[in-house]
């Protein structure tokens, strides 16, 4: 019987078709792409099936299998050939109750740059959904591609998987296509940051110890840890103009520690904007504005 914890199977379906839909909408993913799966039991789950648009699907196309991969039920479609990634995920951590796979754009492509989600930049991020490994290429739907995101089911809460797309899991279907959003918003916020201002405050490890402990509190005990700041660049209000802190006050980023540990600090640094950046920033807002 199933534990009270797990939804029905009538909720895990319609769960399922509602975040299919809203991936697809979402841009998340494109004609078949992605799949989805939720769990009803200690060894059974609901899966999308293969070759289906997930905005899309209706009841008699999901499929309900066992986490050893054996077909309990099913209409005229197959489950994905990337389920096994699924139940290798269920398997090493008996505390995910849902698990969504995508294509969101910004996502995709820091994971074929081969870049991680890791600033220590945005509060939400680093509570709700933590860093987010780039995870090495397997070919998609093959035998090495549960092995890969394997090492990672227990400490993180989703991943990137490199040249591919993104994975997200939680104890609820929901909660793992909500961390599926927060990861492509934490991308564009890292892109932009990153690549269109070309600056970015990083919290200190303070502030940093500050959230973590938030995130404890709020029954969260995975994500990882990104690097910080030795000391705040974002405590002084900033007036047009003006720049909070001097060139020669931006401090390094280091990887945080915990206490008493003595690992030496990574190289980077954050600084104020300076003239120049502030009117190319400008024309850039007017050139996009103007649609040039």
């Amino acid at each position: 019987m199933a534990h009270r914890e797990y939804p029905t199977d009538h909720e895990a379906k319609q769960t399922i078709l509602d975040v299919g839909r809203r991936m697809y909408q979402k841009n998340f993913v494109a004609a078949n792409d992605g799949n989805i799966t939720c769990k009803v039991d200690d060894d059974i789950i609901w899966a999308t099936p293969t070759g289906v648009s997930k905005g899309f699907m209706t009841e008699d196309m999901l499929v309900k299998m066992y986490l050893d991969g054996r077909v309990i039920r099913q209409g005229d479609l197959d489950p994905s050939s990337e389920i096994k990634m699924h139940l290798r995920i269920y398997q090493e951590n008996p505390d995910i109750r849902g698990v969504t796979h995508a294509h969101p754009p910004i996502c995709t492509s820091f994971a074929i740059a081969g870049i991680s989600l890791d600033k220590a930049i945005y509060p939400e991020a680093l509570v709700n959904l933590g860093t987010v490994p780039c995870v090495h290429y397997e070919t998609p739907g093959s035998p090495a591609l549960p092995d890969s995101v394997a090492p990672y089911c227990k400490d993180y809460n989703a991943l990137l998987l490199a040249n591919h797309g993104a994975v997200s899991w939680g104890k609820s279907l929901i909660e793992a296509f909500y961390r599926l959003e927060s990861m492509e918003h934490y991308a564009m916020v890292l892109m932009y940051t990153g690549n269109v201002i070309g600056k970015a405050n990083v919290l200190s490890c303070d502030q940093v110890q500050e959230l973590l402990d938030i995130r404890t509190r709020m029954g969260i005990h995975a994500g990882g840890v990104p690097p910080c700041a030795p000391r705040p660049s974002n405590v002084q209000d900033v007036l047009a103009g003006h720049s909070p802190l001097s060139a020669d006050a931006s401090p390094e980023v280091k990887t945080y520690q915990p206490a008493g540990s003595s690992a030496a600090p990574a190289n980077g640094s954050t600084g104020g904007l300076s003239s120049a950046d502030i009117e190319r920033i400008r024309q850039a807002v007017i050139d996009r504005l103007r649609g040039t």
